[in-house]
């Protein structure tokens, strides 16, 4: 069954495996449709409660999503301006948190909000075509939906500031090489990323909640905080 806000649907694919695509031509401008349908589908999955692994994809060829929808943006007094990035953040914020493992699937230009959005999923499987970038800076902004923080917790200081302040496009070789992304795709990206998910849905999904959110504090917390009495170690431990 495919449920759709029409530029956004999501499907369950095989028990415990869900796919979110992203459907808004030219481009997956990531506008107010493209993010209230992924609060949706966020609120499916949830409503659900059997979801272990969620796939994010594109119906475009070419495309991820590149970037933020900025006629929007050039449309918008600064409250409403404000009140977008905070929309973009909540969406991100929400998959970053989710209670199952989430995979971008991606074979095509993932750029600005559109890389923020992959980074925001828990991996990352990548196409031979696709294309990773933060170029805000050629807009005179900066990213603002986690891309300073998340990109260097996956590729480093230097090599984030050099994505960054480049505004470069990242090939998807480099992208493995350097770690931006966990899997390289020989042909089509979502049966790559369906086979993935037929792996993670074998474990225990608490305890891989639980890695995730331990590895996530590790950028977080010093390195005290995680001994075997200690309190981030106690609330990221599922039960045994």
């Amino acid at each position: 069954m495919t449920t759709s806000t029409q530029v956004v649907t999501w499907r369950r694919e095989a028990p415990g495996v869900w796919t979110v695509t992203l459907d808004r031509p030219p481009a997956n401008a990531l506008g107010v449709p493209v993010l209230a349908g992924l609060h949706a589908a966020i609120d499916a999955a949830e409503r659900a409660g059997d979801v272990k692994v969620m796939i994010v994809t594109s119906a475009l060829d070419g495309f991820f999503a590149a970037g933020a929808d900025i006629k929007h943006m050039s449309s918008i007094d600064a409250a409403s301006f404000m009140a977008y990035g905070d929309k973009m953040r909540a969406v991100n914020d929400r998959l970053a948190g989710a209670g199952w493992v989430s995979i971008a699937a991606v074979d095509g230009l993932a750029l600005g909000g559109g890389l923020e959005l992959a980074m925001a999923c828990t991996m990352r499987v990548s196409g031979p075509r696709a294309r990773f970038g933060l170029p805000e800076v050629k807009l005179g902004l900066i990213p603002g939906a986690g891309g300073t923080q998340r990109l260097p917790r996956l590729v480093g200081r230097g090599r984030a500031l050099d994505i960054m302040l480049t505004a470069r496009q990242v090939r998807a070789d480099e992208a493995l090489a350097i770690g931006l992304v966990d899997r390289l795709a020989d042909s089509d990206v979502v049966t790559d990323a369906l086979a993935l998910a037929g792996e993670l849905v074998t474990a225990s999904l608490p305890a891989q909640v639980a890695v995730v959110r331990a590895v996530n504090a590790a950028f977080e917390l010093p390195p005290e905080a995680f001994g075997p009495s200690s309190p981030s170690a106690r609330r990221t431990s599922p039960e045994i």
